[in-house]
């Protein structure tokens, strides 16, 4: 006869589990192979080379690999390099990406310089074999995965999701490929049990077109969350009549917003893309000169353009305050031009790297940039006798530019030059595709939106609905890892966390959580944005963080909010323990587990598979066991 489960020890223990929880996923973490899964942090840096981030022994199965190169070394770039070596790498700071070309190798000799003639500075980064972006210093030697098992379009995404789950997967998951599931973990910051079930009602072709379509869509929970963080929304006089000059309450008030917004708008397409602009024009918050504009540039051109045209951003980015603090615009001038905004309107914001831009275009791009300023007021504003006059040349884009006056309109057309320049297009296309898709994506499929984005004018809607209709996102289940802050997010909204009686408080102590997991928002400090590819996120410091945060939420730790109980997980049924487990996993990642894993949660619990449920909180350890779940791989990839 099965025995009751807990019934003669209710506050007991669990027992220690020896073996392999998640024994099938071996990776590249230094903890004990029962608790192996892909997730980490950037803020570890490179520092752990002393043996702690060294690869277990054991096989990594072709699913984990995929988006990674098979041996990797956490590559610093030129911004982080910069920054470690501080103030005096300011004037090594100027010569850029083409540092690898003027100073050669670590361990170059005389005869290993570039000769670059008369003209010096005009090997472009990419000639000097720099890496075309920051991502693809970490994904190096993996090339694009130009089969992911299945290619091409449909007339729709719902006929793409079901061409592409006939196929088989060239990288097996061991998620399931449910579409609505992929798409949610997708084009969302993670799956509720409310999603699934409106995407099920409406269908997945109508879901789309309805988060498309965000400013028809009510946010009433989110609305109300924001009410915490009132400055977040302020535009930038009414910051400046609500706080004291230089206080960053509304920069932090805004990161705050972040997080509320991720977890509980109904608007989720948007708040993807959102994130995804903010990191290719990042501004950081906080930064010093921000306090009276980041929140108004996050509102008045991130969130406005997010779903609108590119163009549109990148000229009212040209024309924000914050953007013209950040990177250091306000201070050049004719007579003493400082190149950092020219330059990253080049390597960061447009054509890349493999745009094929050299120091003389980058000088010029920095010319054509001079006068726009903003005023201690916090506006934009152009000062023509601080404009730079003289005929420019960047790629093919040349102006005679003899007018000072016109100076603000000829850097407006260099801007739309830029970005519907087609390595802006490819680059911007292929970006994309490393979020929604993988790591390193089907070249295939990156020309296919890099087209539509050319032939759209650079409207990102259409580009977004290419990619929904591509066979290559549906198939690419698993391929991606959760963020730190992803992971967070979605963990969140999994639960069932909502808005309570003192939401400022609980977002004030989630957002110093984040700190810890090493992704607040928008806390990026290098204008080129957070890493979106795994390995830019593999450590042992950040997987037990994400860890902590799932027992936070399980743990009902966020006071103020609405905290769900962890009894309330499991509302169906379960006689025995085997079946409660598969109710719970399916509650909390939408599948159940493999047997292994299930045997081994059973061996945590000290119980067999047909023990009766009796206590539906099992004896007050469900809190223990819940965290569990959601710290498998199953959790931790999107």
């Amino acid at each position: 006869m099965p025995e009751r489960l807990f019934s003669d020890d209710p506050g007991g223990a669990p027992k220690q589990v020896k073996g392999a929880f998640f024994a099938d996923y071996t990776g590249e973490f230094p903890v004990p192979r029962a608790l192996r899964q892909p997730s980490g942090t950037a803020a570890e840096t490179p520092a752990d080379q002393d043996g702690n981030n060294k690869k277990a022994a054991g096989p990594v199965p072709a699913w984990l690999r995929t988006g990674r190169p098979a041996l990797h070394e956490l590559t610093r770039n030129r911004r982080q390099a910069l920054m470690a070596l501080g103030g005096g790498a300011v004037a090594l700071g100027a010569v850029g990406t083409t540092a690898a070309a003027v100073f050669g190798p670590p361990s170059a000799g005389p005869d290993d310089f570039v000769k670059t003639g008369s003209g010096g500075g005009n090997v472009s980064p990419r000639d000097a074999g720099s890496f075309s972006n920051r991502d693809a210093s970490y994904t190096s030697g993996q090339g694009d995965l130009n089969d992911l098992g299945a290619s091409g379009t449909a007339e729709t995404p719902s006929a793409a999701a079901v061409a592409a789950l006939r196929a088989t997967p060239r990288f097996p998951t061991p998620l399931n490929r449910d579409p609505v599931l992929h798409l949610l973990r997708r084009a969302t910051f993670g799956p509720t049990v409310a999603d699934i079930a409106l995407v099920k009602q409406v269908g997945i072709d109508a879901w789309i077109d309805q988060q498309l379509e965000w400013d028809k869509l009510a946010d009433p929970v989110a609305d109300a969350a924001l009410k915490a963080v009132p400055t977040a929304t302020m535009t930038t006089a009414e910051i400046r009549a609500t706080v004291k000059d230089g206080d960053n309450k509304p920069q932090m008030d805004l990161t705050k917003a972040v997080i509320a917004r991720q977890m509980w708008s109904s608007r989720q397409l948007l708040e993807v893309m959102v994130d995804f602009w903010n990191n290719h024009l990042n501004v950081t918050s906080p930064f010093d000169g921000g306090w009276d504009v980041r929140g108004p540039y996050d509102a008045g051109v991130i969130r406005k353009h997010a779903l609108g045209k590119f163009s549109d951003m990148l000229i009212a980015s040209a024309r924000d305050p914050a953007m013209m603090r950040y990177l250091d615009n306000t201070s050049s001038d004719k007579r003493n031009v400082n190149e950092n905004y020219g330059r990253e309107l080049l390597e960061l914001h447009t054509v890349g790297i493999d745009g094929g831009y050299n120091e003389k275009d980058v000088r010029n791009s920095a010319y054509l940039m001079t006068g726009r300023t903003a005023t201690r007021d916090g506006l934009f504003k152009y000062e023509q006798n601080k404009h730079w006059t003289g005929a420019v040349k960047v790629l093919d884009f040349q102006h005679a530019n003899k007018s000072a006056k016109d100076g603000l309109a000829i850097g407006d057309a260099y801007l739309l030059y830029l970005a519907t320049h087609p390595s802006t297009a490819r680059y911007i296309a292929r970006k994309l595709c490393v979020r929604f898709v993988c790591d390193t994506p089907p070249q295939g499929l990156v020309d296919r939106l890099a087209k539509t984005y050319q032939e759209s004018g650079s409207a990102i809607v259409p580009v977004l609905k290419m990619l929904f209709r591509s066979q290559e996102f549906w198939i690419a289940t698993g391929l991606k890892t959760r963020r730190p802050l992803e992971n967070f997010i979605a963990t969140g909204r999994v639960i069932g966390t909502t808005p309570g009686a003192d939401t400022g408080k609980a977002l004030d102590d989630m957002y110093q959580f984040t700190n810890k997991l090493g992704q607040p928002p928008l806390g990026w400090g290098p204008p080129d944005g957070y890493p979106d590819v795994a390995t830019a996120w593999s450590s042992a410091a950040g997987m037990l963080e994400t860890w902590n945060a799932h027992r936070a939420f399980v743990g009902q730790q966020w006071k103020g909010l609405n905290n769900p109980r962890a009894d309330s997980l499991v509302t169906q049924p379960a006689a025995t323990l085997g079946t409660y487990l598969d109710v719970l996993a399916n509650r909390l990642i939408f599948q159940p587990m493999q047997p292994a894993e299930k045997d081994a949660l059973i061996k945590f619990l000290g119980s067999k598979a047909d023990t009766r449920i009796t206590d539906p909180n099992l004896g007050g350890k469900l809190p223990l066991l819940a965290p569990l779940i959601l710290d498998s791989v199953y959790h931790a990839l999107r």
